[in-house]
């Protein structure tokens, strides 16, 4: 049955609804979060090993045939995806329990997280642009709830910013869709790839494509607008930044990848060349901001926006090599991005503060957390066999073959940038001269906390270290991003 394909978005809505019942048992709480990631995790780990043997799965409500009704649409892009995003959904909570507090925990904060999964599998999963929105707008409600828990000053005036910024986007997503639709007449992706390749109106498309960059480049944080992330996602509380972190910036950038290699490819000397340079400036922008700071949330927040700009540069070079990079490079960025905000989340309960010019020291007294944060700096910079490099050096590889050779050869430099940013805060918190910590750390919580992320420190070194059993999984996503056909061809078929 290909409804198969819907639980891992099915899951995760149905345990937030029974999730908002027995809001004060905490018990009760914390357990059914952890069975309905679980379940859900369970589901898309077979989805993703149905969709290696048997091709891509597609499933439309109300038996309409398509491209009429809304289809569901599970290919080895999606699902790699929606796996990856269930996984650390699954450490995130884990981590929480030591961490995000009774009272948050007592105020939907367990529903806000699956319904969150659901908008953002929906998002990986949907075949249709509206119900993109649609998911974007599930995903975007979920985060308002977790942006402000607990309702601090600081959580408070982020959030403005945040709910602003993307009330705009929504509406220009609306309006945008519209615009799109009133030239294809149809909603299906599959189908609009199809009306294109057969309308004789380019320059209406290409100018479309570029409204649609705009739509999703406020969701991605790309140059130059990612002004609204810094400040937004350093007020929330660090389980919330790390799935903020780790997959929100992605839903956008995923959608410029499907949109950017299903249906806007009749153009790619002005589009995909303005992404290139986009993808170029917002590595710039991140690098500038990451090495301007002396707090560690803003110095991993401004890796994100480096590392939206690599995966968008191997998007922008249109060939196998360097989708197939940019696939394994965003399944890496998931993994560590969220293996860091753990790690510093970890620090700053044990310094009590987020500045590092207060820090010092640490390896003395936590010598395993400290070599853990080292292995996960090396791999976020891409140092060989850790699992940046992989997906960086195919990357590189793809902008050499389509002639982006400077491009190419600034992505190489920026990982010196990268890694600089990151070790600095090893040598600052670390090493160096020992400083006063906070004196309430429980080694209970910090167990609690350390556990669940040497746990996906592991995972992110295993992504890495195993890449060649990865490999299969990313060729077949690349020729599918590389060959709309595959994609078009599955879905618009009869059943």
């Amino acid at each position: 049955m290909n409804n198969f394909l819907l639980l891992p978005i099915i899951i995760p809505f149905f345990f937030g609804i029974i999730l908002m019942l027995g809001r004060k048992n905490l018990t009760y709480q914390r357990g059914f979060a952890l069975l309905g990631v679980g379940l859900a995790l369970i589901s898309a780990l077979t989805l993703l090993f149905k969709v290696k043997h048997d091709g891509i799965q597609k499933v439309t409500f109300g038996d309409w045939p398509v491209p009429y009704g809304i289809t569901m649409v599970s290919d080895m892009v999606s699902v790699l995806l929606v796996t990856t995003t269930l996984l650390i959904a699954l450490f995130v909570v884990w981590y929480g329990f030591g961490s995000i507090t009774k009272e948050r925990e007592h105020f939907f904060y367990y529903p806000g997280i699956m319904f969150i999964l659901t908008g953002v599998n929906g998002a990986f999963t949907t075949g249709d642009i509206f119900n993109l929105f649609v998911f974007f707008e599930v995903l975007l409600m979920a985060s308002y709830l977790l942006i402000v828990l607990g309702g601090e000053k600081g959580q408070l005036k982020g959030s403005i910013k945040y709910i602003l910024i993307n009330v705009i986007s929504s509406a220009l997503f609306v309006i945008t869709v519209a615009f799109l639709y009133s030239v294809v007449g149809t909603l299906n992706m599959a189908d609009i790839a199809v009306k294109i390749a057969d309308i004789q109106q380019p320059g209406i498309i290409t100018v479309i494509a570029v409204l649609f960059l705009m739509v999703f480049g406020l969701k991605a944080a790309i140059f130059p607008l990612y002004f609204w992330l810094p400040t937004s996602y350093a007020a929330a509380p660090i389980p919330v930044l790390t799935l903020f972190g780790a997959l929100l910036t992605k839903v956008g950038v995923y959608a410029i990848t499907r949109t950017y290699t299903l249906f806007f490819v009749h153009d790619l000397s002005y589009t995909h060349h303005l992404l290139m340079v986009l993808a170029i400036a917002t590595i710039i922008a991140g690098c500038i901001g990451a090495l301007a700071y002396f707090d560690v949330k803003l110095i991993i927040i401004y890796n994100i926006v480096i590392a939206v700009g690599v995966i968008l540069f191997g998007v922008s070079q249109m060939n196998e090599v360097a989708l197939k990079g940019a696939m394994f490079y965003f399944i890496h960025d998931m993994l560590i991005k969220a293996a860091l905000f753990m790690l510093i989340g970890i620090v700053i309960y044990i310094t009590g503060t987020s500045d590092l010019r207060k820090m010092g020291g640490l390896i003395k007294k936590y010598p395993v957390l400290g070599w853990s944060y080292l292995i996960a700096a090396f791999g976020l910079a891409g140092i060989p066999p850790l699992s940046g490099f992989v997906g960086k050096l195919l990357i590189v590889q793809g902008g050499f073959e389509a002639g982006s050779m400077w491009g190419s050869i600034f992505i190489l430099a920026s990982s010196l940038l990268v890694l600089l940013s990151v070790i600095r805060i090893f040598i600052y918190a670390f090493w160096g001269e020992e400083k006063e910590t906070n004196a309430a750390v429980d080694q209970k919580v910090y167990k609690m906390l350390f556990i669940p992320t040497a746990l996906l420190v592991c995972i992110s070194v295993a992504y890495g270290v195993g890449s060649e059993w990865i490999t299969p999984f990313m060729d077949d996503a690349a020729k599918l991003l590389n060959d709309p056909s595959i994609y078009i061809d599955a879905v618009m078929k009869e059943d």
